[in-house]
């Protein structure tokens, strides 16, 4: 399968790598034309079943996942899936967990973690990443 988003389809980021992935806000209508291929979503209740594939990471709004290394890995999942899929991250606005993820996974494709945040701000949404925690969550994320 080789399926990636339109570059200029709504929430649509491009990583240094190329990679595309969309992040949106449960509260926004689902873009039309393509859908996701793989879903992360960031969440303090389990969602309801999508049609497409998809992972639930226990984020409640606002603090930080509750199982880090389970973010880590969906995260990383993401990542690397976002080279041939239509990978979407997903919360209830879709601007804090999902900036902070977006940050995290900007890490992943070689973003340094301290320019991550303002990197997502400027190819997302300038209102990524709304905490302070969040903030340093991403500053000390690593690619290992």
């Amino acid at each position: 399968m080789h399926s990636v988003w339109d570059a200029d389809d709504s929430g649509v980021m491009r990583l240094p790598s190329g990679r595309l992935l969309r992040g949106r806000g449960l509260h926004q209508q689902i873009p039309s034309g393509a859908t996701p291929d793989f879903a992360v979503y960031l969440l303090g209740k389990r969602p309801s079943p999508s049609k497409w594939e998809a992972r639930w990471v226990l984020w409640p709004d606002f603090p930080l996942p509750k199982d880090r290394d389970d973010a880590r890995d969906a995260l990383r999942e993401a990542w690397l899936r976002s080279e041939r899929e239509r990978v979407e991250i997903f919360c209830d606005g879709g601007h804090g967990r999902t900036g902070t993820a977006l940050a995290c996974i900007a890490v992943l494709d070689g973003v340094p973690a301290d320019k991550a945040v303002k990197f997502v701000r400027e190819q997302y949404n300038s209102r990524a990443v709304e905490t302070p925690w969040q903030r340093r969550y991403v500053a000390h994320f690593t690619a290992d």
